[in-house]
């Protein structure tokens, strides 16, 4: 078991990482809508830790959980030092948010304050809000008739304290229509007033005849996770569904309000909430930065990274020849979002689809997305439609998306594509990427595979780095034949012949291939690790390359996200380097390269190296044993730590600095340099 002082918390590991996120919005060498767009990226992010991580602490504080996390502490102590982390962070995110705003003026895009319009300007405001937002709204008096109005998670709300003349001071709550409104109303071209401060300046036409004491912004954020009984959910779909309507209304674990707010207002909502001060948040600026996203996405072209057209394969350009025969060829690596997964993954479906020779397809759907993934589930559907045997495992479980993927199984069951809802076992999530396509040849079957590190959702395909490998081996095909028995049927497979699946073969495997590495390792020939990942938790895999460092093998970690190890203990993790990379695209594939001895071994998959990965959850990683893409992968990590200009290195102390440069520093870039080889 590791050392708690060997463990970093992996609370304040990912503040790290949303620390790295706001940095790019710091940096002036990002164009101004993308630090803007950063800004949207922190808010979100901060959101989901507190409707899932934040929500869970505090549920084992509430239930009286003692039991201490790797780094020794408890759910009191965590809730105690994510504070101490976060308020400076939420400081300097407003901070930024004000310092961009007068950059983003000079460029004719203001977010102005009500009160600095002026008298005319106010004139049109109040005609907008008596034409479209007046009759939107719904105050909310509480008293004894009135008991305080259930609000949902995320919704923007005003608090305001009225004095009536028969009854006195009462409180009363007005929701801010954000999701049917725009967020920010249209002043002039360019020119934009928040919604909420719109509404407020004309309180008094909601509440005539009475006094307005006080008025303030207020949002509270709910326990996000699925409460589901899955040993008794009969129909998966339904109990998912209605889970979703009371997430809605899910316990409160944060509550921001703004710093006008009064004591009797603040208090009234902590003692309604059930709330301790500890998980009230003051927001000295605008509330809820993520809708900043609205403004990124102004006609502003000089203000963003400029656009780019993902490449076709080369081996895919010849129209004389299917990707099946071009497969046939050999192995086939895409690389999103550089090569375009509309030509390539979206392109293997239809084709499937189309083949008259292609007689079934299988594949699992983790993010689906909204309508613009439409493509790849109209080819499913119109592949069942044309009578080929097509097969589909949902994961209705995946956290945020559970809604779309609702939607789109409806679709695909409402065509005739065989749907399965996540793995027999409801207690594992299925999370591999893994598509099959069963096609007649010659009078034999042959499987054709692809297997990725991305969803099949063809926007996030535009935004994340990933990986997939489109492959006719035999051995391969089979263990893909076997997972999907696993998945819809009955089948128990406690081995396969190449592929590394988790919960069953996984964890052991890449326990064997760190102590093989460790057995190889000598000074003649020193051994090395090379491994990409979105996060390192778990602790076993932990302990186990910091005994690899002991010995000597060379360990470099390219993890974008939560890392838990400690880099640069003495004696115990001297030889390992980790570099997190944030950047215009968000680092998603996972890689995984062991030397052995100077035969090496390259695997790619949906795993990262966390506890719910490799124990609770369907994972698939696949061996990639094609010499040349075996090399374009080596080199493509040694080219990630090689990044002096988005990498961070992360210090023994948990904290993460950039490389050292100097004026003269050639400054590199991975992703720009996938987006423009040489």
């Amino acid at each position: 078991m590791l050392a708690p002082h060997l463990y970093i918390n992996r609370e304040l590991s990912w503040l790290a990482f949303n620390e790295r996120v706001l940095a790019e919005a710091m940096d002036r060498r990002n164009r101004l809508l993308e630090r803007v767009k950063f800004l949207a990226i922190f808010a979100s992010n901060l959101d989901e830790y507190f409707m899932v991580r934040v929500a869970g602490i505090k549920r084992q504080i509430a239930s009286g959980v003692k039991r201490t996390t790797p780094d020794g502490r408890t759910p009191l102590e965590q809730i105690h030092v994510i504070n101490d982390r976060l308020l400076p962070l939420l400081a300097q995110l407003h901070a930024t948010y004000m310092g961009l705003m007068p950059e983003l003026a000079e460029h004719g895009v203001y977010l102005l304050n009500y009160a600095q319009t002026s008298e005319q300007e106010q004139g049109y405001l109040a005609q907008y809000f008596q034409e479209q937002i007046f009759a939107v709204l719904t105050p909310l008096a509480v008293g004894p008739s009135h008991p305080f109005p259930y609000i949902s998670s995320l919704s923007l709300s005003l608090g305001v304290l009225i004095e009536d003349p028969v009854n006195g001071s009462s409180f009363a709550r007005v929701k801010v229509p954000h999701r049917l409104l725009e967020r920010f109303v249209l002043l002039r071209p360019g020119c934009f007033v928040p919604l909420e401060q719109v509404i407020a300046a004309h309180l008094d036409t909601l509440f005539s005849g009475m006094t307005i004491q006080a008025t303030c912004s207020f949002r509270i954020t709910r326990n996000a996770d699925l409460a589901l009984q899955e040993d008794e959910a009969g129909d998966l779909l339904v109990t998912i569904e209605q889970e979703l309507r009371r997430r809605r209304f899910g316990e409160v674990v944060r509550l921001e309000v703004s710093p006008d707010m009064s004591l009797d207002i603040r208090q009234t909502l902590m003692e309604t909430l059930d709330l301790d001060p500890a998980f009230v948040y003051t927001t000295p600026g605008l509330m809820d930065l993520s809708s900043l996203f609205r403004m990124v996405a102004l006609d502003l072209p000089e203000l963003k990274d400029p656009p780019f057209v993902p490449r076709t394969p080369r081996r895919l350009l010849d129209e004389d020849r299917s990707i099946f025969e071009e497969i046939q060829r050999g192995d086939l690596l895409v690389h999103h979002p550089y090569e375009s997964f509309e030509h390539t993954v979206e392109h293997f479906i239809q084709a499937a689809c189309d083949d008259p020779q292609v007689l079934a397809i299988k594949q699992t759907l983790y993010r689906m997305g909204g309508g613009s993934n439409s493509k790849l589930i109209e080819a499913l559907i119109e592949a069942a439609e044309n009578g080929k045997q097509v097969a589909v495992l949902v994961e209705l479980k995946a956290r945020f998306d559970e809604a779309n993927n609702i939607t789109w199984a409806r679709a695909l069951e409402k065509a005739g594509v065989h749907i399965v809802y996540g793995s027999r076992d409801l207690s594992l999530k299925t999370h591999c990427k893994v598509a099959l396509v069963i096609r007649r040849e010659a009078g034999e079957l042959k499987r054709y595979v692809h297997i990725g590190t991305g969803n099949y959702n063809a926007k996030t395909a535009n935004l994340y780095t990933d990986v997939g490998l489109f492959t006719c081996d035999p051995a391969i095909g089979a263990d893909a034949t076997d997972l999907f028995n696993v998945l819809t049927g009955y089948s128990s497979f406690s081995a396969y012949r190449k592929l590394l699946v988790a919960p069953t073969t996984l964890r052991l495997r890449l326990k064997e291939l760190i102590l093989r590495e460790i057995a190889c390792h000598h000074s003649e020939n020193p051994g090395h690790i090379m491994v990409k990942m979105n996060a390192l938790i778990d602790p076993e895999m932990i302990d186990l390359l910091y005994q690899a460092a002991q010995k000597g093998v060379r360990i470099d970690l390219i993890v974008r996200g939560m890392c838990c190890l400690r880099p640069g203990v003495p004696q115990v993790s001297e030889g390992v380097r980790v570099v997190s990379l944030v950047g215009r695209f968000l680092e998603h594939s996972r890689i995984l390269y062991f030397k052995n001895g100077g035969q090496p071994e390259v695997f790619i998959g949906s795993a990262d190296w966390m506890q719910r990965n490799l124990d609770r959850r369907v994972e698939v990683m696949a061996p990639v044993e094609d010499p040349l893409i075996k090399t374009e992968l080596t080199n493509f990590m040694h080219a990630c730590l090689q990044d002096n200009r988005q990498a961070w290195l992360l210090q023994s102390d948990g904290t993460y600095q950039r490389p050292p440069t100097s004026p003269e520093t050639e400054l590199f870039s991975v992703q720009e340099y996938m987006l423009n080889p040489t």
